[in-house]
């Protein structure tokens, strides 16, 4: 088995992608430019893929390296993930309330709606498991979780549910791509025939674009990347691999400081509910009720354009 990645490096990546040189980047990490410059160049051998671009100015990531720096925040979640979960062990506690969700729901809602949950009852231990949708459902059924968040198109079999949210996929590209520019929206047959960069099966996502495109007997063409999560997703069309459909709630960012353009489409049905989901024949816990209605009266709907 081949070593793991020093996850020094990777953090060190992420920094000189957030404080924009690789200088400030290993000040941040508390270590010496010239050692910081031999991890990366350790780290690229490795892969044998040039993530930085070496001046006289400084260092700034390649597209690779962009592309990169959305796998490894990834990585660094999951291991944070980790050491939270033995940390807990060593406190001898298990949760009051287990919450899974899908990746989207997680990093973009949830957040807050645990924020507000834990500021009115501060004792509360959550569990929570970020997964793609279809994961999450089985948690749910499997009683492995009290409560879940998808984005799957379709209402979920076997489990009650309602609406929390309301999103919407857009078709993103860099500025330099060639429909960045073009009035003419994108249809379904013309989507079908262009390799897109995607989400992995199971996700909401790719169940959204895979119905949507089913409903004018269309098929995608083989993905140009398959990612496991939207911020990878979206990193890579920065990094210039290729259009993806894309949840609106992961890219506004990018989108407002034109980092990425939004290409129209058109006969496509791109919008969708983020739904809550409980096991049926139950009723969902106190603390899960009380998520559920917190997350009901903060209701985000991303506006059809």
């Amino acid at each position: 088995m081949p070593p793991l990645p020093d996850l020094d490096a990777l953090r060190l990546l992420l920094l000189v992608r957030d404080r924009g040189s690789l200088t400030a980047a290993a000040a941040e990490l508390g270590v010496s430019q010239p050692a910081a410059s031999k991890r990366m160049s350790a780290l690229e051998r490795r892969w044998k893929v040039t993530l930085l671009d070496r001046t006289r100015r400084g260092s700034a990531l390649t597209p690779a390296g962009t592309l990169v720096c959305g796998l490894a925040q990834r990585v660094l979640d999951e291991v944070h993930a980790l050491e939270d979960g033995v940390a807990s062990l060593r406190h001898d506690y298990t949760a009051n309330l287990v919450v899974a969700a899908s990746l989207t729901v997680a990093e973009h809602l949830l957040p807050a709606w645990l924020g507000e949950l834990r500021r009115e009852n501060p004792g509360l231990h959550v569990g929570l498991e970020v997964t793609n949708s279809a994961h999450v459902c089985e948690l749910v059924e499997a009683k492995a979780a009290d409560l879940g968040f998808v984005e799957a198109p379709r209402p979920t079999r076997g489990l009650r549910s309602r609406t929390v949210a309301r999103d919407r996929l857009v078709l993103a590209v860099r500025p330099d791509h060639g429909w960045a520019g073009r009035r003419r929206p994108v249809g379904p047959h013309e989507l079908a025939r262009t390799p897109l960069v995607s989400r992995e099966r199971g996700s909401g996502t790719r169940d959204t674009v895979e119905q949507a495109m089913a409903a004018h007997g269309a098929t995608l063409a083989p993905p140009l990347l398959e990612l496991g999560s939207s911020e990878a997703v979206r990193s890579a069309v920065i990094a210039g691999a290729g259009p993806a459909l894309v949840s609106e709630l992961v890219v506004a960012g990018a989108l407002a400081r034109g980092v990425l353009v939004e290409v129209p489409t058109t006969g496509l049905e791109l919008g969708r509910n983020l739904r809550a989901v409980w096991r049926t024949g139950t009723r969902p816990t106190r603390d899960a009720a009380r998520l559920l209605a917190i997350a009901v009266r903060d209701h985000v709907s991303v506006p059809h354009r």
